[in-house]
């Protein structure tokens, strides 16, 4: 299979396996990271998921061979398959982690904008690159993008398809962290660690919140932040985070 799963400690690894084809994704792909991430959704074994590739490339998009392959009738195409993925991976109720290896071109880079952290290889390189070959976005490139760095650098991006250094993307604020190409699985495993430790059922009312706070404004944003703080008060967590902090010691949270 052209992608591993993997479950080291509470961190689950996605990791693509096309080094010759700089990790394109194809069906398989597709499809097999959509079904593991439908099955550790609920697992709570799972507490934080990271995507990274082999070889030179994080992902250089989708496999354009795939892109117009006939399907048969009332079949999901390429295109109805992979919007399923990215939906899939950006509404993933635990926190997702970009490890990004190396390029991130088009879909590479459309699946990089889906995770909620993105650490970044020294050499890595992140670009769109549809424009290259007259090919349309159809999973962030031009919706999302723009909303996670400048507009002028987004656009420059999606029209010149050339592809910007890891530092520079840091600057305009889409890599949470660069780091040496040779420390970077261990440092997303470490951060996959610490969020291990964070109660569950918080951090997904976190992400909840912040991901749908764009579509909003503020005052409706601030509305349901206190929505879900009401709801998150009948839980468990917060009643043993309250405990913990009066013992002083670790809190142990069940996720609920």
């Amino acid at each position: 299979m052209s992608v591993s799963f993997a479950l080291k400690g509470p961190v689950g690894w996605i990791t693509l396996e096309r080094p010759k084809a700089m990790n394109a994704l194809n069906f398989e792909i597709v499809k097999g990271i959509t079904a593991q991430l439908e099955a550790w959704k609920n697992d709570p074994a799972v507490r934080a998921v990271v995507v990274t590739g082999t070889g030179p490339a994080f992902c250089a998009g989708a496999d354009l061979k795939q892109v117009s392959a006939p399907v048969g009738p009332g079949e999901m195409d390429f295109l109805d398959t992979i919007v399923v993925f990215f939906d899939t991976l950006r509404s993933f109720p635990k926190p997702v982690i970009a490890a990004v290896n190396g390029l991130a071109l088009a879909g590479g880079l459309e699946t990089v904008l889906c995770c909620d952290i993105v650490i970044a290889a020294q050499s890595a390189k992140f670009g769109d690159a549809h424009s290259n070959f007259g090919v349309f976005p159809g999973g962030g490139g031009a919706a999302i993008l723009p909303r996670k760095v400048p507009a002028n650098v987004a656009k420059y991006l999606l029209f010149t398809g050339d592809s910007l250094p890891a530092e520079d993307m840091k600057t305009y604020g889409l890599v949470s962290e660069v780091v040496a190409d040779g420390e970077l699985i261990a440092r997303v495993q470490a951060i996959g660690e610490k969020l291990a430790k964070k109660s569950p059922i918080v951090l997904s009312r976190m992400k909840k919140v912040a991901n749908e706070a764009a579509d909003k404004s503020a005052a409706d944003a601030l509305r349901h932040e206190v929505l879900e703080l009401r709801n998150h008060q009948r839980s468990y967590d917060i009643q043993e985070g309250l405990r913990a902090f009066v013992e002083k010691r670790a809190p142990e949270f069940k996720g609920y």
